[in-house]
Parts: C-alpha cells; sequence; structure tokens
C-alpha cells in the first residue's frame, strides 16, 4: 500500500529496504524504475496528469524532500522518514559493487558523467561502471543503443524532472536495461562539481536550505514550498 500525498503514491520505506528492494530489480525480470520525488515534483505533477501518471507507475517511488515529509504529517498519514535520492543511490551502488551488475551513468553537461565514474569507481571497488553518457542530447535513439550496448543492467537518469521521469518511462525498456533511477542532479555531486549540505543540514532536513544559502536564485522555487504545505493542510479535512 502507497501513501499518498497530494495525488502521488508514495512508498513507505527505509533507505536499506529501499535500497534492497532496488537490487532485487536489478536483478529481477523485465524494466523498472524508481523515481524520487520532492514537493516541485508533487506540484508538477498536480497540474499535469500524464506525468502523475509516470510517477506512479513506478516501482519505487521515494520521498526525496523534507517537505513530502511534513504534507504528511499535516495529512494525517506520516511518512516514516525521507529517503534523499543521492542516498538511495549510494545505497544502491554499495550492493551493486558486490553482486556485479553494470551501471550507466546519462546526464548533466558533457564530462561530468565521465568524472563522476572516475570517484565512484574509486570509492566503491568492484563496481562495475560500464557507460556514460551527457544529457545534452536531442535523439534519443543513440543514447538507447548506447544503454544497451554497454550491457548495463542499471542507469542513473539525471536530466531534471520531470524530463527524466518521462524518458524513463518512455525509453526504458528499450535500453535493456533492468532498473533505472531518476536523480536529478546526483552525478554533478559525485563528481565534486556541486557540494552537498554538510551531514548536520542533513540529517535536520535542511538541505533545501543550504542550497538557498549558496544559490539565493532559487529563493523563488524554494517559495513554493509554503504554498504546497498549506495545500495539503487544506486537503487534510478532505480525505475519506
Amino acid at each position: 500500500m502507497r501513501t499518498d500525498i497530494m495525488g502521488v503514491g508514495f512508498d513507505d520505506l527505509s533507505l536499506e529496504a529501499a535500497a534492497d528492494t532496488g537490487a532485487a530489480l536489478a536483478r529481477g525480470e523485465g524494466f523498472s524504475y524508481v523515481v524520487t520525488p520532492n514537493p516541485e515534483i508533487v506540484e508538477l505533477a498536480r497540474d499535469n496528469e500524464d506525468y502523475r501518471r509516470v510517477l506512479n507507475q513506478a516501482a519505487l517511488v521515494l520521498p526525496d524532500g523534507i517537505g513530502v515529509i511534513y504534507a504528511s504529517r499535516l495529512l494525517g498519514v506520516p511518512l516514516g522518514g525521507r529517503v534523499p535520492g543521492i542516498d538511495f543511490a549510494s545505497a544502491l551502488l554499495e550492493r551493486l559493487a558486490k553482486s556485479g551488475e553494470g551501471v550507466f551513468l546519462l546526464g548533466a553537461k558533457p564530462g561530468v558523467a565521465e568524472e563522476a565514474a572516475q570517484r565512484l569507481g574509486e570509492r566503491y571497488p568492484g563496481l562495475n561502471l560500464c557507460g556514460t553518457h551527457h544529457g545534452y542530447f536531442q535523439d534519443s535513439a543513440p543514447v538507447v543503443e548506447a544503454i544497451r550496448a554497454s550491457g548495463a543492467a542499471v542507469a542513473f537518469v539525471c536530466l531534471g524532472a520531470p524530463k527524466q521521469e518521462f524518458w524513463m518511462a518512455e525509453h526504458g525498456p528499450a535500453t535493456g536495461a533492468k532498473l533505472m533511477v531518476g536523480l536529478g542532479g546526483v552525478l554533478d555531486v559525485y563528481a565534486g562539481r556541486v557540494k552537498r549540505a554538510p551531514a548536520a543540514f542533513q540529517k535536520l532536513g535542511l538541505e533545501w536550505f543550504y542550497r538557498l544559502l549558496r544559490q539565493p536564485s532559487r529563493a523563488g522555487r524554494m517559495a513554493k514550498l509554503p504554498a504546497f504545505l498549506l495545500r495539503a493542510a487544506g486537503q487534510k479535512g478532505k480525505r475519506p
């Protein structure tokens, strides 16, 4: 059973349980994808039925932002805790380094995925990083073929929302991958191009505030969070 937050159904799993599930999907049959919505993504889905459908059809829907957790409490259906996309990705990579499934990195500016692959290879000995491709492409066919040719079982798709979720749903099955994970700007962090919030900010769920301090230009996006929470509070009385 999923927990409905403003039209998006979230899986209420711990980080470890989510990573174990992801690893199992990477070894399974067929194709699956994972999404990690934050409040901004939930808001996009509220106004876009196709996007909402793509999110809800994912094998795992993980609450990335602390705003989703606050909303769940306001709605009276509290989720256990957030599962940041980068933490899920790192926990999954730990498992893949032991089991041997190949990983493909897709997204970011030219050169970033390669830098991320080099650093991840050093961080996770035994990890089978079998291909990379930047996110600045117009034609998806060569990218699909590159993933297929690499033999990757898992692909991290870092194209930003909502592009990455639509891309995984449309093109994922043709790549031969078993699992894709939509991860936004994670490759920039793995490559060392962007610094993640210090542990204290992460623990308090204030990574958004740290990003705002470093990038004041994000203020317009951050201003959507209070409106999101107000809508959640307003919906509580309408729930069955």
